[in-house]
């Protein structure tokens, strides 16, 4: 294995230890991450209120479930993330639902600021974008695929606004939060359930 990718896994929490730091970070007016700005405070505490939502509102469909409770290939789903990020407090919920539906899944995350090298390796046009999720063989320890930081469907609509505007403006990323809110969910289990299709003939190899 990768020592970056196991140094990170050893140091990483479960998604129950993750909840409960935000929400004692939320309760303290702070944020991970090197910087500490009022900013982030209130974003971490805004995320807290939506993790805690969708933590109680998430629904996988039926179909989605059959597929995900029949994948039989052990990995790890490896989730770089911050407490200010506003996309993993979308998507890191959805995740944790997926990984419930089975025992070969395991979900564990570890904040950026403190795994640079591990985030260096994983960039997003560049960019130290979260979240960022590294698919693990827990055989091999190879990585057999990424995701993220967002849906495909929420990332093609930012990715057409960069390409007309130069840069996210506050009014879109508002926009982007209605898109989360109205979706609930849903891309993100289709866009890993899919995944998992795909890597299922490596189970048998």
């Amino acid at each position: 294995m990768n020592t970056v990718i196991k140094s990170a896994l050893e140091r990483s929490i479960s998604y129950k230890s993750y909840r409960a730091l935000v929400k004692q970070l939320a309760k303290d007016s702070s944020s991970t991450g090197l910087e500490k700005t009022k900013a982030f405070a209130n974003y971490t505490k805004l995320n807290d209120k939506r993790m805690a939502r969708w933590d109680k509102t998430i629904k996988v469909p039926k179909i989605a479930q059959d597929i995900i409770s029949e994948f039989n290939h052990r990995i790890t789903l490896l989730v770089i993330t911050e407490s200010w990020c506003g996309d993993a407090a979308h998507v890191i919920p959805v995740l944790n639902k997926i990984a419930e539906l089975n025992s070969n899944l395991s979900l564990r995350l570890v904040l950026r600021d403190e795994n640079p090298e591990l985030m260096d390796r994983f960039l997003t046009f560049g960019n130290k974008s979260v979240p960022k999720v590294i698919i693990i063989d827990n055989e091999s320890g190879a990585v057999i695929q990424t995701y993220g930081p967002r849906p495909t469907e929420a990332a093609n609509y930012v990715r057409r606004f960069k390409s007309k505007h130069g840069t996210l403006t506050p009014h879109f990323k508002e926009d982007l939060q209605h898109w989360y809110n109205n979706d609930k969910g849903q891309n993100v289990i289709q866009d890993i359930t899919q995944l998992l299709s795909q890597l299922e003939p490596i189970a048998y190899q």
